[in-house]
């Protein structure tokens, strides 16, 4: 990568934020990054150690550091995530450790744990699960919000489970209620047999993009295959995790699932089809994609072959 000339602040060793961020915006728009000025700037503040808000009143860069910086901006322009590069991913309040071999969390699924938090709060010490956790980004966001509730997260990939557990353990020494993890697999049909009709609220973020779609360079480069790929249809985890949730929710638990915005009929219809879900309904993200199904389990039981109606939901 290369940068223009350089114009070091008047009388001084250092560079101005300004200038150096905008030849890292020129470089990375050439790159194809997407919201190229914003990561810039958060690259910078990153490498000064301010908020991105105080990044025009920090001082300016020394060499040592303006040469740190050009080198995160030459790695971001060739597609490693920015969460990568500065070891953290933002997630509601929380700020996660991220990194190699886990999933980063997305900006969308804060509308599934929203949702799941929301029902939590309205339950007496409840029971909430997160499958396919990968950094515990939804079952942190549980235990944040709502210190009441028992908080189990379920993750496979020994890789995810490193920074799950990490996460975990960071959040608990900050005060947070300690979460409880899991190593499984979700497709297991005797998952968690011990919590077995007793879950208030279960919420999931699977692998569930189809096989032959075609993903961005920081997914294809750097998330993990087996936490985007939900086989050729984008299914093969959601159905066996909607099989178990009517298994493991009590009475009028509720289940969220997040899936691939091709699915949003898909998914719901799953939903009715197993006849032990009511009220189920499929919700958008800001930018009006299909984005996540919810439903409750039926308090009188299971109906097989009975398809409640589901209905089209926002968030």
């Amino acid at each position: 990568m290369t940068f223009l000339p350089r114009h070091p602040s008047e009388g001084t060793e250092r560079e101005r934020p300004s200038l150096v961020v905008a030849r890292a915006t020129r470089a990375l728009t050439a790159a194809g990054v997407e919201s190229a000025r914003a990561e810039a700037e958060l690259l910078a503040a990153y490498v000064l150690d301010v908020p991105r808000g105080r990044l025009a009143l920090a001082d300016g860069f020394t060499a040592a550091q303006r040469e740190r910086f050009e080198a995160l901006v030459a790695r971001r322009a060739d597609r490693e995530p920015l969460q990568h590069l500065t070891g953290r991913a933002g997630f509601r309040h929380l700020e996660l450790a991220v990194g190699p071999g886990v999933f980063v969390p997305r900006p969308e699924t804060e509308l599934l744990a929203g949702w799941g938090i929301e029902i939590a709060r309205t339950r007496p010490a409840p029971l909430v699960v997160d499958l396919c956790s990968g950094s515990g980004a939804i079952a942190l966001a549980v235990a944040q919000e709502v210190p009441a509730a028992r908080v189990v997260a379920v993750e496979r990939s020994p890789a995810a489970l490193e920074w799950l557990r990490r996460n975990a353990a960071e959040r608990a020494a900050a005060g947070d209620r300690p979460i409880e993890v899991v190593a499984a697999d979700v497709t297991d049909p005797e998952l968690l047999a011990e919590l077995v009709g007793e879950v208030d609220v279960l919420l999931c973020n699977p692998p569930y993009v189809p096989r032959a779609v075609a993903v961005p360079p920081e997914v294809a480069g750097h998330d993990p295959d087996e936490a985007v790929f939900g086989g050729t249809d984008g299914l093969s985890v959601i159905r066996p995790v909607l099989a178990r949730a009517g298994d493991l929710l009590r009475p009028g638990g509720a289940l969220g699932v997040e899936h691939d915005d091709t699915h949003g009929a898909v998914v719901p219809a799953l939903l009715a089809g197993d006849g032990r879900y009511v009220d189920v309904a499929e919700h958008r993200d800001l930018a009006g994609r299909s984005r996540y199904a919810t439903a409750y389990r039926r308090a009188d039981g299971p109906h097989a072959g009975v398809a409640p109606a589901w209905q089209t939901g926002s968030s």
